[in-house]
Order: structure tokens, then C-alpha cells, then sequence
């Protein structure tokens, strides 16, 4: 089944065209003239030489225009009908820029005002008749408004003396200027997924300001079409304009039989940066590489840059609720009130716990900017997918646990005596580190718009993150009375740093879990003996407690840990290419493009949805509102097809998925309405009956 869009930019095409063959069976007298059109030359043509022909298109007021060779979602593109004596050819014609125009939700490509359109007329070598040639031709096109569309019918002709010299006309002059120059070399295009990638030769000292790709073809195989209006994105790879355009798959009822047409081996268009200014392109299928610096965002795909700031903030002020992260700022808050610091020295712990954190952030965000520019495709997150850093963040989750417990403390996360601004910027670091699993509500379109815009403005919503993070400490330190608030010191405060230690070892064992999810149960053995003799040996370092070091437990921690631990293999290849997917309640299928577009196929509604095992929020929305049986019963009735895409290990085809549709990380939920051309995008926190009233919507 068609979209509506889709349908009904069909449906005004072929009227269009059954219009225009309406009102040419009738005479021309007949019809209404609302763009008037001529036919001029440029000058004389001297055999085996070239000339050009001018169709000027002149509209009776502005408020009708015509169309480009490619109209977009609706319209129709001229048809010429030549009739030229024997000897002569025309070439393809060469339009000018044209402009965009959305209406209710369709793109079209159109011309306001006083336009021509120019074609190469050529005369052959041996020619030898008289000494004018006369030209006709009629012309089918369309006069539109934004409200009716006419279909125009011209017959026209012209008279081309032969021999040489140049009629000097300055009008010929303005329509050159007009037209968009050609790219002598050949660009490369390729379709990936719903995607078309075209990289155009454009010389890197060009300022392309905010450029739009303008679509020759309006079929590129397999029932996909270029989505006209949706936003589109660019990179810089050198010399290379790297134009990525998303496109509509024309889904069909299954047993439908279609004969799409095949796929192009070349394509062309117009790179525009200006509704004036632009290039003519023509490009060979051939792979186009990933990586490039990103020039802006899809346009309208983000919001304003406060928005996206003020979602980066929140976003990050939420984190500090996450079971991993709430303890440390707990401790912090404590060891400042046990201090009894006075106003300097709060400031100053509060400033390098929150250096500590941004810095952690926006590093992270680099290294995942930068690995994206050189075509790696990873997204936010991207460290908790390598196994190593996993068993790095089982081993902090188990110090910081056991330094709860009481077993010995930490630098920068003691209580006994305050800390130092040092430990306050390492215990940001570490806040930020273990603090990044997962998109929040507020940070998926921030982080999601991050991959799109440039560096600097995309580290700038980094660093907005990290603050977010850092703001309630740093609140502490800045306002006195809100560490007036905070209870006195006491013995109460031993028992509740032990309780603290409660989260932040279901943090470790959740990691104990996800290691034994990447890697198999002997791998997490492994990694938890190796974890045990680390925390052994920095208690000892640290002062551990007599009789927890005692010289046999000691002694056998540590020979057993190296006895298991030299068993340990960390690197990625270790762990399985993809991580095992056990039945779910919805029966899910494992994602896929083929799979999606065998489900979307059937005509049924489908419903995808993007977890990993180290995402928090992931796991709770499937508790809650996924992994139900109400959800399952819904489902069944409605005859939903869920896929699920598993990203706890590196799988670069859901993060290329996931880039398309502008998103850092998971969670993502999307639900497709049968025959719809784009899906529906979900919020990440989804409520318990959700699902189950868009299962409802189909009845």
C-alpha cells in the first residue's frame, strides 16, 4: 500500500498527465494561457556547429509557475515534441535553479516568474540546404498556482539563419547566467537501505552556505523513490560533497505483482546553495565511503540550538538518579557536609568535580565524532560494546562498592575527612564515565542532532551534558544554603554510605550480567576473579581492615584470581560477533533491513525497537510497557510484527539504521502503520498501555 503522501503525489501526476492529454485533442484556441511560452534562437549556425534555443516561459502574474524536469512529489515535467528538418538535433534541456516549494507536506521543484529553459541545437557537417532552418516544436506543460494546477499545450517555432556570428542578445546572456554550470568530472552515488548517498566533486574552498540536492530521477530501483521533502544531510570529504538524501520505499500488499523500474547505473541533478546559485552534477553508481566532516544538520531535522542546549542539560541533571551515579554524588554531598569546608573551598570542589565531569564528556563525545569522521560506525555509548572497558567498569563498580562497604576509601570518595579538589575532579571523571550508558528523555534529540551538526557546535551539547551531570554538586558549592540543609554529621552516616553500597553493587552485577551476555559465563568467571584480585590489592594498598586481609583470604584471592585471571582473553574477539537473542514475550524477530522490509510487506502494522543489555532505560521500558502479556494479547490481535534490534555489541548495520534516523543511541522505538512510507518515532519512555493503544488504532 501507498503512503498518503505518496498516493496522492501519484494520483496529481498521472491526472496531470491525463489533463495534458485531454487538452491537447482540443483546439488550441480552446485553452486558457496562464504561462506563455516561446521559442527564440541565440543566433545563426554554421554547419557541424552548435546553437542554442531559448523556451521562455512566461507567466501572466506571480502567482503561477512551471516545473523543473523532476517536480517532486507532485506536478508534471515538460514533454517537448520536436519537429526539425533532416540534419539537425537538439540536445537534453538545461534549466535553470530551481526553487523549493512545500505545500502541506509535498516538496515541489518549481520556477516563479520569467524563466527559460535552453536546448543545443546542432547542425550536421554535410549540411546543405538553403540558408535558414525552421524549428518547431510543442510544448506540454503545466501552469500552477497553489491551489489549481493547468495543463499548457504550445506549439511553437522559430527561424535559425545559417552561417556564423552571435546575435549579441542580452537576454541570452541572463539565461547563461542562469543555468546551473556542469561538473566536468563524474560524481559517485550508492542506495543504502532508505538512503541515497551522493558524493559530487566540489572543490573545498567553495562556501556552500546551506545547500539542497535537487533529484534528477525520480526512480532509483525497487519501488524507491527520493522523499522530496524530507531533510536532507551533507558532509566534507576533501574535495568531496558527500549529499545524503532519504528516500520512500513503495511498499505492496504481498502477492501484489509490480515491475519496478530497474535500478540506474547513473543519475543527475543539482547541487543548490542559494535559490540562484548552484552546480550541475552527473554521477556513476559506485560506492560512496563513510566519514567526512558534517557540514549542518537536515535541514529543519533540529531544533534551535537552545533547545537542543536546555535537552542536554536535563538530560544530564536526570543521570544523577541512575544507580551508578546517585551513590557518588551521595558520597560527595556527605564528605562536603562532614568537612565543614568553609565557602572557598566548597567552590573549589564544586568547580573541579564539574571540570572533571565535562571534560569526561565532551572527551567522550570527541573520540566518537572523531571515529565517526574517519567511517567507523559507532554511536553514544560506543565504549560499553568493547568487553575490555566492560571489565574496567566492573572493577571501579567493585572499588567503589567496597569502598561503601567500609572495606577502605577511595581517594576523592572518603567522608572521614572531606577530599581535596583533586579528588573531586577524578571522582567527575569517574561520575561521567559510568554515567553514560544511555539517552535519557531530554538528551535524544541533543545527541541525536550531535552526529549532524559540526564539531564544535555538536562538543558544545557535550559539554552541556557534562553540566547538567555536575549541576547539583556544583550547586552545593556555590550556594551556602543549600549545604545548610544537608544533615549534620553523625554516626547515621556510617549506615547509610553502607546502604549506598547497595546500587552500586547491583551496578556491578549488572555488569557481571552483561559480561556474561557478550562473552559466555566462563568469560564473566574470568573477568570477576580478575576484579576481586584488583580490589584485594588496592585494599591492601589503601589500609583494608585486618580481618579483611587477613594472610589466608589474602593469599588465596590472590592465587586464585591469578590462576583464573591468566585465563582471561579481553580483547573484542573474545566475545561473539552478536549477542544471542532469547525469546521474548512478543515473539521479536531479530532486525534487519531485509527483515524489515518483508514485514512492512505484509501489510500488517510493525513494530521495531532498538535495546542493548547495558542500557538502563531500555531495560525498564521493556519491564514496564514491552515484555507484557497485555502488550503480547494486543499485538496478536492487531497482527503486529515486532522486530528487535539488539546493539549491546558493535553492529554497524543498526548503527547506520540508527544514524539515518538522526539518533545517537538506544533506546528507539519505531511503529510503522501498514503502507506508511516513514515510520512513526516513539518517546523513549514509553507507559504501560502505550503499546497496547497503538495495537488498538488498527481496529
Amino acid at each position: 500500500m501507498l503512503s498518503a503522501r505518496s498516493t496522492f503525489s501519484r494520483i496529481a501526476a498521472a491526472f496531470a498527465l491525463l489533463m495534458a492529454a485531454l487538452f491537447a485533442a482540443q483546439p488550441l484556441a480552446a485553452q486558457e494561457t496562464y504561462i506563455r511560452a516561446s521559442l527564440l534562437a541565440e543566433g545563426p549556425v554554421a554547419p557541424g556547429g552548435e546553437v542554442m534555443l531559448a523556451l521562455r516561459f512566461q507567466p501572466v502574474g506571480p502567482e503561477w509557475h512551471g516545473y523543473w524536469k523532476n517536480p517532486g512529489d507532485a506536478g508534471l515535467g515538460m514533454q517537448l515534441e520536436w519537429d526539425l528538418p533532416e540534419g539537425v538535433t537538439v540536445g537534453e534541456p538545461l534549466y535553470p535553479v530551481p526553487k523549493r516549494l512545500l505545500i502541506d507536506g509535498l516538496m515541489n521543484h518549481i520556477f516563479e516568474g520569467d524563466y527559460a529553459v535552453l536546448v543545443p541545437l546542432r547542425l550536421a557537417k554535410d549540411w546543405r540546404g538553403g540558408d535558414r532552418l525552421t524549428i518547431g516544436v510543442e510544448a506540454f506543460y503545466l501552469a500552477c498556482t497553489d491551489e489549481i494546477c493547468v495543463p499548457q499545450d504550445a506549439k511553437l517555432s522559430t527561424v535559425v539563419p545559417i552561417g556564423s556570428g552571435d546575435s549579441g542578445s542580452s537576454d541570452f546572456t541572463r539565461w547563461h547566467s542562469a543555468l546551473a554550470p556542469l561538473i566536468e568530472s563524474k560524481g559517485r552515488f550508492e542506495v543504502r537501505g532508505e538512503l541515497l548517498r551522493v558524493a559530487i566533486p566540489v572543490p573545498s574552498s567553495l562556501e556552500l552556505g546551506q545547500p539542497h540536492l535537487f533529484v534528477g530521477v525520480r526512480e532509483l530501483g525497487g519501488g524507491l523513490q527520493p522523499s522530496y521533502a524530507a531533510p536532507q544531510g551533507f558532509l566534507r570529504q576533501g574535495d568531496w560533497l558527500v549529499a545524503e538524501v532519504p528516500l520512500n520505499r513503495l511498499v505492496l500488499p504481498r502477492g501484489a505483482r509490480v515491475q519496478f523500474a530497474p535500478a540506474p547505473e547513473e543519475i543527475d541533478g543539482i547541487i543548490a546553495w542559494s535559490d540562484s546559485e548552484g552546480l550541475r552534477f552527473v554521477a556513476q553508481r559506485g560506492e560512496v565511503l563513510g566519514g567526512g566532516t558534517r557540514l549542518m544538520a537536515r535541514d529543519g531535522d533540529t531544533p534551535a540550538l537552545w533547545l537542543l542546549l536546555a535537552g542536554a542539560l536535563l538530560g544530564g541533571l536526570l543521570l544523577n538518579v541512575m544507580p551508578c551515579v546517585f551513590p557518588i554524588l551521595s558520597l560527595k554531598a556527605l564528605s562536603l557536609a562532614r568537612a565543614g569546608e568553609g565557602e572557598r573551598e566548597a567552590r573549589m570542589e564544586g568547580l573541579a568535580y564539574t571540570a572533571g565531569v565535562m571534560l569526561a564528556c565532551v572527551a567522550l563525545g570527541a573520540i566518537m565524532l572523531a571515529l565517526r569522521a574517519a567511517g567507523e560506525q559507532i554511536g553514544w555509548a560506543f565504549q560499553l560494546q568493547e568487553p575490555a572497558v566492560v571489565v574496567a567498569l566492573l572493577a571501579l563498580a567493585a572499588l567503589i562498592t567496597a569502598n561503601l562497604w567500609g572495606l577502605f576509601e577511595l581517594p576523592g570518595l572518603a567522608i572521614s575527612g572531606g577530599s581535596t579538589p583533586r579528588g573531586a575532579f577524578a571522582t567527575g571523571l569517574l561520575a561521567a564515565f559510568v554515567a553514560t550508558p544511555c539517552t535519557g528523555p531530554f538528551m535524544a534529540a541533543a545527541l541525536g542532532a550531535a552526529l549532524l551538526l559540526p564539531a564544535p557546535v555538536a562538543l558544545l551539547l557535550f559539554a552541556a551534558l557534562g553540566l547538567g551531570l555536575a549541576l547539583p554538586f556544583l550547586l552545593l558549592g556555590f550556594v551556602p544554603a543549600l549545604r545548610n540543609r544537608l544533615p549534620k554529621p553523625g554516626p547515621w552516616m556510617v549506615t547509610f554510605r553502607k546502604a549506598l553500597a547497595i546500587p552500586m553493587g547491583l551496578t556491578a552485577l549488572a555488569l557481571v550480567w552483561l559480561l556474561w551476555r557478550m562473552g559466555g559465563w566462563i568469560f564473566a568467571i574470568n573477568a570477576v576473579a580478575l576484579v576481586l584480585l584488583v580490589v584485594v590489592m588496592v585494599g591492601g594498598l589503601l589500609g583494608m581492615p585486618l580481618r579483611w586481609q587477613g594472610k589466608r583470604l589474602y593469599l588465596y584471592l590472590m592465587l586464585g584470581g591469578l590462576a583464573v585471571a591468566s585465563l582471561v582473553r579481553l580483547p573484542t574477539s573474545y566475545a561473539p560477533a552478536s549477542v544471542e537473542q532469547g525469546e521474548t514475550v512478543l515473539d521479536a524477530a531479530a532486525f534487519s533491513r531485509p527483515a524489515l522490509d518483508e514485514a512492512r510487506a505484509s501489510g500488517k502494522p510493525v513494530f521495531v525497537y532498538f535495546t542493548a543489555d547495558w542500557c538502563v532505560s531500555c531495560k525498564v521500558n521493556e519491564k514496564v510497557a514491552i515484555e507484557r502479556e497485555a502488550t503480547r494479547a494486543a499485538f496478536d490481535k492487531a497482527g503486529v510484527v515486532t522486530l528487535r534490534g539488539d546493539w549491546t555489541l558493535r553492529q554497524p548495520e543498526i548503527t547506520e539504521f540508527l544514524s539515518e534516523r538522526g539518533v545517537a543511541g538506544v533506546p528507539l522505538y519505531l511503529w510503522y502503520e501498514p503502507g506508511a512510507a516513514q515510520p512513526e518515532q516513539l518517546p523513549q519512555l514509553l507507559g504501560p498501555d502505550s503499546l497496547i493503544e497503538l495495537a488498538e488504532r488498527q481496529r
